[in-house]
């Protein structure tokens, strides 16, 4: 969720909506949904998008929920639906490409960008570097360089409400920054 929709108007005082982009399933009104992380619950009273509304969402459009229940929802929370919610979890496995000259080491801390949440990042172990040419795995190495690719488990300080790659691209990417520069330094593919 990217945003809360909250005109101030006499128009449209009762107005409230989620504005944000369907990641992964299909969003029908009378849909059963969970808010994360606070796994609030209510049903989807009816989808807008742009000035009209729909009768399903369905990735990558971008479109407004409104829901049956006042739930606290806020810049960054995510809904789904009951039965297909991402788990909440702060150990990742990933496959993560290196991209600056500087390498990756065990215990580097970093910032971690995970759909519109972000939060920080203890590169807790990497597991072996690939060798994209012949795919043999390097497990003798303890960090990875520029261009280099390897299997990476980090610890967040923030749960991500992920799904693995293979299963969802939106939820199952994330981006890791340098705090010092603000620069991307590395994105990565989440395993499982």
């Amino acid at each position: 969720m990217q945003y809360v929709v909250r005109p101030k108007s006499d128009e449209f005082h009762d107005y409230r909506g989620y504005a944000g982009q369907v990641a992964g399933g299909v969003l029908k009104p009378g849909d059963e949904v969970v808010v994360l992380p606070s796994g609030m619950t209510s049903r989807i009273s009816k989808i807008d998008l742009f000035d009209k509304e729909i009768t399903e969402a369905f990735p990558p459009m971008s479109v407004t929920v409104h829901l049956e229940d006042d739930v606290d929802v806020s810049r960054g929370d995510m809904i789904a639906r009951v039965k297909n919610a991402p788990e909440p979890r702060q150990d990742i496995d990933a496959m993560v490409c290196w991209m600056t000259t500087t390498p990756l080491k065990p215990r580097q801390k970093l910032a971690i960008k995970h759909t519109t949440r972000t939060g920080r990042a203890l590169v807790k172990d990497i597991q072996y570097r690939l060798d994209v040419n012949t795919r043999h795995r390097d497990q003798e190495t303890k960090e990875l360089g520029v261009n280099e690719i390897g299997r990476v488990q980090l610890r967040t300080t923030v749960p991500l409400l992920s799904d693995p790659y293979a299963k969802n691209r939106a939820t199952g990417s994330f981006i890791l920054i340098d705090e010092a520069t603000g620069v991307t330094v590395g994105a990565g593919m989440i395993l499982g």
